[in-house]
C-alpha cells in the first residue's frame, strides 16, 4: 500500500496500459505493424515490449544510436561486461548486425505476472528510458 494511504489496483500488464502511461506522461510514441510500442529518447530508440507466454514480462529495450564497426566488438564486450558488473540496470550487450555494424543494446526487465500497478509501471518506464539514456551516453565515449 502507498504511503498516502491510496490502494493500488494490480491489473494485467497490456500495450493499451503501456500507451496509457506513456501518454500520461506526454511521451511521443508509436506503435508498429507487430503491435510494439516505441518512441526515441536522446537520439536512441526504446522499445516496450511483452514477453512471456502470455505477455507478463515487460522488457524495455534500448537500441543505443552511437554506431560501431564488427571491428569495435572486443571492445563494446568489455564495455558491456564491466557496465554489467557495476551496475543492476539496464543490461548491457552487443548486437552485431549482417552488414557488419553494432550496437550496444541495454534492457530492463520486470515480470509483472501478478499484475501491475499504473504507478509501478510508469517507475519501471521511467527507470529503463534513464538508464538507458545513461548506457547511450556511456557508449557514445567510447566513439569519441
Amino acid at each position: 500500500m502507498p504511503s498516502d494511504g491510496e490502494v493500488q489496483t494490480l491489473v494485467p500488464l497490456t500495450n493499451d496500459l503501456i500507451a496509457a502511461v506513456l501518454s500520461t506522461r506526454g511521451y511521443n510514441f508509436s506503435t508498429d505493424d507487430d503491435g510494439d510500442i516505441g518512441g526515441v529518447w536522446n537520439d536512441n530508440v526504446v522499445y516496450f515490449l511483452r514477453q512471456g507466454a502470455t505477455g507478463e514480462a515487460l522488457q524495455v529495450r534500448t537500441i543505443v544510436a552511437t554506431g560501431f564497426t564488427v571491428d569495435d566488438v572486443p571492445r563494446l564486450y568489455a564495455f558491456c561486461n564491466e557496465w554489467n558488473h557495476d551496475r543492476l540496470w539496464p543490461k548491457a550487450y552487443v548486437h552485431v548486425n549482417d552488414d557488419g555494424t553494432a550496437r550496444v543494446v541495454g534492457e530492463v526487465m520486470a515480470d509483472l505476472s501478478r499484475g501491475v500497478s499504473h504507478p509501478q509501471l510508469d517507475q519501471i518506464i521511467r527507470c529503463g528510458i534513464s538508464t538507458g539514456s545513461q548506457l547511450a551516453e556511456a557508449a557514445a565515449e567510447l566513439a569519441a
